[in-house]
């Protein structure tokens, strides 16, 4: 078999090292040993190893494995997808399950047996290989869907906040109505950190049924129960050194929230039908549309699980807060439902479809209580019914917007009524060019904006 990736050993002890290197070089394609963990840092950016052998004690008569769990900390930190074995001359079962709990795969016993060495250093480079190839396919599929900030303040305050937070490893809550966007925020978070290279994975929690969400999130093994025909691993393995997206946690049952507290507070899990802890190692990033400050003074969620998801806590604002960013999300949705629907134009001259003032302005106007993922509908539906090169609010119509709307027809008075379809028959006689309407009308185009922005036009 051909020898492939690299394993670093990290021991003080020298006679150690030779004998690991030549042990396993006959199996990896590079060995490389360093007699200090303050070498460590530099090796990683350097050598890149896809295992890391590590000693848990380096100071002579100091045996608690302390300095081993910080340097494997560091470890995880800066190379989150590298497999990290612990190298202990002591059999302490505590300090191994506590390296695990931190991030490490498995532990090795010195005196070490030659082949349990082999055997456990090539199966985590096996999984090293798993994690970077899941990697990069979702990598890949994140890339085209990067962030749109837009200009508003909000929302320029909220992108400073994010790029100092994003680095580190802290657990984030973000909070929004629905609509907002709360998914693509958690990809860019995901996307600016330093697991990047590492899988994304959402689970959308309220789509979760009670019976099986220890097996959606934990994982189960082979006869677990009726239909656990063969071992399975859990979101939280699947995200190993990478994010786990939380969506809708706010739909979590109570009993539910103390099972998940718990994998959280340990960093491992145990698999539906086994008993063996198993460690993770990720970023987790929550998400939700209530209010669980509330929820929690109710009893309705644990105080202490609230606590442990947000050590950072970023609030999205709706659109209706943010106008100056909708003629610009509206432009983004017209470039990319034209493209699609084949309606962006061609080279033989034809021009692809634009939206009027008149519907800019209409645009802009309306609260959009569905947020961005209503204007997004409303956008792509005027799209494909447009016939004409220019979107007009007559094409832009139905939706949340359109049902307030016929709710306020209702009540106005007569001489309202008659206003409000005057301007709409003038902006659809003059194809949406405002300046002619507001002459028509014999009214100033501010005059005219206020009234459209009024009658939601």
């Amino acid at each position: 078999m051909a020898k492939k990736g690299t394993l670093m050993v990290v021991d003080d002890n020298k006679n150690i090292l030779e004998s690991v290197k030549m042990l396993m070089e006959g199996s990896f394609g590079s060995v490389v040993t360093l007699s200090s963990p303050m070498l460590i840092p530099s090796a990683l950016r350097e050598s890149k190893p896809d295992v890391v052998l590590l000693d848990m004690n380096f100071r002579s008569g100091i045996n608690n494995g302390n300095e081993g769990l910080y340097w494997l900390r560091e470890t995880k930190r800066m190379a989150p997808a590298t497999e990290v074995i612990l190298f202990t001359a002591y059999a302490d079962i505590e300090l191994a399950v506590n390296g695990i709990k931190e991030g490490a795969s498995d532990f090795i016993v010195k005196p070490f047996d030659n082949a349990k060495m082999k055997d456990v250093l090539l199966e985590a480079y096996s999984r090293s290989q798993r994690k970077k190839s899941g990697a990069g396919k979702d990598s890949a599929r994140q890339s085209s869907a990067s962030m749109s900030w837009g200009e508003s303040p909000a929302m320029l305050e909220l992108k400073k906040t994010v790029e100092k937070v994003a680095s580190t490893d802290a657990n984030i809550l973000i909070t929004g109505e629905n609509g907002t966007g709360k998914e693509m925020l958690a990809k860019e978070i995901h996307r600016l950190s330093g697991r990047s290279s590492g899988p994304m994975v959402t689970v959308d929690m309220g789509a979760i049924t009670e019976s099986l969400f220890e097996s959606e999130l934990f994982g189960h093994v082979k006869g677990a129960f009726t239909d656990a025909k063969a071992d399975r691993a859990g979101k939280f393995e699947e995200a190993d050194g990478g994010t786990l997206f939380l969506d809708e946690i706010g739909n979590l049952s109570y009993a539910l929230q103390a099972k998940l507290l718990s994998a959280i507070q340990s960093r491992s899990i145990v698999r539906v039908g086994d008993n063996k802890p198993r460690p993770i190692n990720v970023r987790l990033i929550c998400a939700t549309n209530k209010d669980l400050e509330t929820m929690t003074n109710e009893g309705k969620f644990r105080e202490d699980l609230l606590y442990r998801i947000n050590t950072i806590h970023l609030v999205l604002p709706p659109l209706r807060e943010r106008r100056e960013d909708i003629p610009n999300f509206a432009e983004l949705f017209l470039k990319k439902y034209s493209g699609i629907y084949g309606k962006s134009g061609s080279p033989e001259g034809l021009v692809g479809l634009s939206l009027s003032e008149a519907a800019l302005a209409d645009i802009a106007a309306r609260d959009w209580p569905g947020n961005i993922r209503e204007l997004e509908h409303s956008i792509e539906k005027a799209v494909i019914l447009c016939e004409g090169p220019q979107i007009n609010p007559s094409d832009i119509s139905g939706g949340y917007s359109s049902a307030r709307q016929t709710k306020a027809d209702a009540t106005t008075g007569t001489l309202e009524d008659m206003e409000c379809e005057m301007i709409r028959k003038a902006i659809d006689e003059c194809h949406g060019n405002m300046s002619l309407v507001a002459s028509r009308l014999g009214i100033t185009r501010q005059t005219l904006y206020n009234k459209i922005r009024k009658y939601g036009l």
